[in-house]
């Protein structure tokens, strides 16, 4: 489930993904679902990609869904202080009084912009700039998420990277404490830094 502020770049990400490509045209309501199989090495599983609108007044629609997430993608704008301050005082009060244990994956979107002459003359005016690496990498440890990926929908960078690092946290969270033989298959999924493994999951 990717959670998040509005206009942070969220449906962009997830349709970009799925008919890999950037999609101007798409418009979101407040709550999409988008399904589809991956291949985890070599085995088919078919996955459910739910976006939902960060506004206020969709926030009773987005909590009925907490309880049943595996994983949530949890956004903010690398050139939206603010949707990054939100991440501790909003969203992770938010998810984890609906859900105390699925994984969280952090993710800064927007990476296109953060060296934008326009944004960062924005953002100057109104004495900001776009949240550093090393300030997000720190958040992603105090909250415990699974990782922190940097990605933007526009030109890809990252983008599968972000799925396919979240796929795996929800795969791991719910064989844990389960038979050895799913354990030996998780340990074969090793990372070797913050969702900086090899590609195994392809979708189709």
């Amino acid at each position: 489930m990717l959670v998040g502020d509005g206009a942070v770049g969220k449906t962009s990400m997830i349709v970009s993904y799925i008919f890999n490509g950037y999609n101007s045209e798409y418009r979101q309501t407040a709550f999409d679902v988008f399904t589809g199989k991956v291949h985890v090495n070599g085995v088919l599983t078919r996955i459910k990609l739910i976006d939902t609108a960060g506004q206020e007044e969709f926030g009773h629609l987005r909590s009925l869904c907490y309880a049943h997430v595996d994983v949530f993608i949890l956004c903010f704008s690398l050139v939206n202080p603010v949707s990054f301050d939100n991440i501790t005082s909003k969203w992770i009060p938010q998810i984890r009084a609906g859900n105390k244990n699925s994984p969280i994956l952090l993710v800064g979107t927007q990476s296109d912009l953060r060296h934008n002459v326009d944004v960062l003359i924005h953002l100057d005016q109104r004495s900001a700039k776009p949240v550093p690496f090393s300030r997000a990498r720190r958040l992603a440890h105090r909250i415990r998420a699974h990782g922190y990926v940097e990605c933007s929908a526009l030109t890809q960078h990252n983008l599968k990277d972000v799925f396919d690092c979240a796929i795996f946290a929800a795969i791991r969270h719910r064989h844990t404490g389960k038979t050895s033989t799913k354990l030996s298959l998780l340990k074969r999924f090793k990372i070797l830094c913050d969702c900086g493994w090899r590609s195994i999951f392809r979708f189709i």
